[in-house]
């Protein structure tokens, strides 16, 4: 998969080269590609922004600059027509399902707004998706574009080791992740549930699954949807005194 981000501020982008996405990179699993969008001004200051049109504070991101750096990429790319995806607090909020589709495609190229905001032209002509991490400002689509490559990239097949840990992840089932517990069994004089130290596979996969639903009641109760639980999920919810919960908030 091809990550392509434009941005003022190429420098920011270190985190990339780390860790599971660094070392993605130099498996050839994953390509990430910053790009300053400085290089793509024609003028001798580069200048990328200018004062808004009918006035007002801040300064606006200009639109030839976009236009340029993604005509340069797709030109030198080998890939099929590219998603465009330019960070917004506007935007659709990025969501664990949105990521996976992303990861479904060979290419993103995404646009890293800044200052009072981007010329409305790159919203409508150049990008196909405006995306959100939270209904929150931040300074600028550095952080953002970070933050979707890295959901994104998890998805793509050699990028995490055990496949195993993405499909259990949080949101994977519209649930959040179990309590995980490694060793000393007893610290502190806090222990581990002792089910986790049985070797009974199956009851610690339901402890497991009662946990998650547990956890998703009480910190996100606006994702646990009564019509979506397995029948399973509605007995651990009755051994837990919970179901009465759940059917209360429909």
């Amino acid at each position: 998969m091809r990550i392509d981000i434009v941005t003022i501020f190429p420098e920011a982008f270190t985190p990339l080269q780390v860790s599971l996405l660094g070392r993605a990179q130099e498996g050839g699993r994953l390509q990430i590609t910053v790009w300053d969008l400085r290089e793509f001004t024609t003028d001798r200051h580069r200048q990328v922004d200018d004062a808004p049109y009918g006035g007002g504070a801040g300064m606006v991101l200009k639109p030839e600059p976009f236009f340029e750096a993604v005509d340069t990429i797709r030109a030198e790319s080998s890939k099929t027509s590219p998603r465009i995806i330019l960070t917004s607090p506007q935007g659709v909020r990025l969501t664990h399902a949105l990521a996976q589709e992303f990861a479904g495609e060979e290419h993103l190229i995404i646009l890293c707004g800044h200052y009072e905001g981007i010329d409305e032209r790159v919203r409508e002509q150049l990008a196909t998706d405006e995306i959100s991490i939270g209904d929150y400002v931040l300074t600028g689509g550095e952080l953002p574009a970070m933050v979707i490559a890295d959901a994104v990239a998890r998805f793509v097949p050699g990028v995490v080791g055990d496949t195993a840990s993405v499909e259990v992840d949080s949101f994977s089932e519209g649930l959040l992740d179990y309590p995980h517990y490694t060793r000393p069994a007893e610290y502190r004089g806090w222990s581990v549930p002792s089910v986790l130290l049985s070797g009974d596979h199956e009851a610690i996969r339901r402890w497991r699954q009662a946990q998650r639903l547990r956890r998703t009641l009480a910190r996100r109760p606006d994702l646990l949807k009564a019509e979506a639980l397995s029948d399973e999920d509605r007995r651990l919810l009755d051994e837990l005194d919970l179901e009465d919960e759940v059917s209360g908030r429909e």
